[in-house]
């Protein structure tokens, strides 16, 4: 991910959480990749996400009725949903990189 400001593992634990009868971790390898995305797809789907469906939908949500479109309701509803499909893509993606860090 090229986001640089994910915060660097300290050991702390989290507040309130008592974790003195947790097993110690041991060495664990993988097989799985560090991401369930790469990176650069992860860019593309945050610019897409953030930027680019959501500026898409408010214009055919807009301008598709002054021209007429048909079915402009669904095409916006749809724009959205794949907006939100993306950012749940990256967010999975995140979340796992900070699993991946943490152990």
């Amino acid at each position: 991910m090229t986001d640089s400001k994910t915060p660097a593992d300290t050991g702390e634990t989290l507040p309130g959480i008592d974790t003195s009868d947790w097993p110690q971790a041991g060495d664990v390898t993988h097989d799985v990749p560090d991401w369930l995305i790469p990176s650069r797809v992860y860019d593309i789907l945050k610019w897409l996400g953030l930027i680019v469906l959501p500026a898409l939908a408010l214009f055919v949500n807009t301008v598709g009725p002054a021209w007429g479109w048909p079915h402009v309701d669904a095409i916006v509803t749809t724009l959205n949903a794949l907006g939100i499909l993306a950012g749940a893509l990256i967010g999975v993606s995140a979340i796992k990189q900070r699993i991946d860090l943490a152990a």
